[in-house]
């Protein structure tokens, strides 16, 4: 694959993203109702502030299901062509999850996983 393949497609991706964005903002519904820029909670008006601390432990807890959704994203293809790959594959994805442990283990003694 030459430079001009790679330079086609991130070209092709931003005027994608960019048609993307102009269309959406052609075609969306605009509203000029002053309501619908009042925050609201479950459909209620809010009681006192709205910009509340949230505990971190739930980012963290999101952001390691996330990682782990990420590593199935990758194990489902090579799953699927592993018989034409061999065992080189194998040692690959095996050192993959090796890594991946080591994460979850980390998080495991950080307590990144307790939902208190």
């Amino acid at each position: 694959m030459g430079i001009e393949t790679v330079v086609a497609f991130i070209l092709a991706g931003v005027f994608l993203i960019l048609f993307a964005n102009f269309l959406s903002n052609l075609i969306s519904f605009k509203s000029d109702n002053l309501s619908k820029r009042e925050p609201y909670e479950s459909g209620m008006r809010t009681i006192g502030d709205t910009w509340i601390q949230f505990k971190v432990g739930y980012y963290l807890f999101a952001i390691i299901f996330l990682i782990f959704d990420v590593e199935v994203i990758f194990l489902i293809p090579w799953a699927v062509v592993y018989k034409q790959i061999g065992s080189v594959a194998f040692v690959e994805i095996f050192i993959f999850l090796i890594i991946l442990g080591l994460g979850l283990l980390y998080a495991w003694k950080k307590r990144a996983l307790r939902w208190e």
